[in-house]
């Protein structure tokens, strides 16, 4: 059965001109009103924010709604795409991040540091390319036109594992002993982005079926969905830049030198990825969740995990902040490749 096209109209086709609008509105906002940016940081609970909290699930929801039970059920079927993702996520991605955090931050622009800025914002990386994201990447592979079904079980998944790797990894990669996984952060971030907006999705596709019928659904609702999802990203960025903007106007060549470590490290791993999926001949629809899922970071984790190291005003809680601003433009072009390179995919495999 052919895929059905998902509409997001003019948010979708222009979505590069609104992203680059908001962050300059975000940043605008954050240093004409300071005091909203104070006011956001006192709205966190377990090391989430609370406003983006309520985004993100806005943004989740809609899309979980059109998740059918029989796309899960497929996905937990097919075993090569989950063993791909597990595979990029803890035995590739958290040692190329380390490389390219020494590349970039000791080698390559370790004269214009400290030892000490060296040494934390390399701390901060890693950290950040340890943790596997949970959350976004289900906006980012629906706007790639990526299989839902495997999305969502690769995020569950990704969640599991990261309570048991993450810890030991963190260990070995950054030589600190006694890392603290925060819990309460996995647990609650696992609840606001997975468990609540998938028992709501379901709930809803399954009452608006039954009342409405399937032909309702997919003509009338489901277009709509895909244009609250994008809104709620383009809010989002926003508060982000609101939030923590003013980093990147105090502290710009900082901001550069991190920003191109994990650059090129979500580029390099992303890269790997799509092309093992290629030569597992995995359809375009599961290999692009897998490697999507493998570029990006789980940012509320790093974060929590940074402050609790090295404190909130640290280099290592910097260079974690400044994975969450870059982050988003980043998997944005990541979603532009993805679609343009889609059609390179054998015809059977599209």
């Amino acid at each position: 059965m052919p895929e059905k096209e998902r509409k997001l109209g003019i948010w979708g086709k222009f979505l590069t001109l609104w992203v680059a609008l908001c962050i300059g509105a975000g940043i605008g906002l954050g240093r004409l009103f300071p005091q909203l940016s104070d006011m956001l940081a006192r709205l966190e609970v377990a090391g989430i924010s609370i406003p983006i909290a309520i985004l993100l699930f806005a943004m989740i929801y809609p899309i979980m709604v059109q998740i059918s039970w029989e796309e899960i059920t497929k996905a937990i079927r097919s075993p090569k795409p989950i063993g791909l993702t597990l595979f990029a996520n803890w035995a590739v991605k958290p040692f190329t991040m380390a490389f390219f955090a020494w590349l970039f931050l000791s080698l390559i622009f370790g004269r214009f540091l400290t030892p000490e800025q060296i040494e934390q914002y390399r701390a901060g990386t890693i950290l950040l390319g340890v943790a596997p994201c949970t959350a976004m990447v289900l906006v980012w592979s629906y706007l790639a036109k990526g299989n839902m079904g495997h999305t969502l079980v690769m995020t569950a998944i990704n969640s599991l594992s990261m309570v048991v790797l993450y810890a030991p990894l963190a260990v070995l990669l950054l030589g600190i002993s006694g890392i603290r996984v925060p819990w309460d952060t996995i647990a609650l971030s696992v609840a606001i982005y997975i468990v609540i907006p998938l028992i709501a999705g379901y709930l809803t596709r399954r009452w608006t079926i039954q009342k409405k019928g399937l032909e309702w659904f997919e003509s009338k609702l489901e277009p709509n969905l895909g244009k609250v999802s994008v809104i709620a990203l383009l809010i989002t960025l926003v508060v982000l830049f609101i939030y923590q903007g003013h980093i990147i106007v105090e502290l710009p060549a900082i901001v550069g030198m991190i920003t191109l470590a994990i650059l090129v490290n979500i580029l390099v791993v992303f890269g790997i990825t799509y092309l093992a999926a290629r030569i597992m001949k995995l359809r375009y629809a599961d290999a692009i969740p897998a490697a999507i899922i493998a570029g990006s970071n789980h940012f509320e984790v790093a974060i929590a995990v940074a402050t609790t190291l090295f404190g909130v005003a640290s280099g290592a809680a910097l260079a974690t902040v400044v994975g969450v601003l870059t982050e988003v433009p980043i998997m944005l072009f990541l979603v532009w490749i993805s679609l343009l390179t889609r059609k390179t995919f054998p015809k059977h495999l599209q």
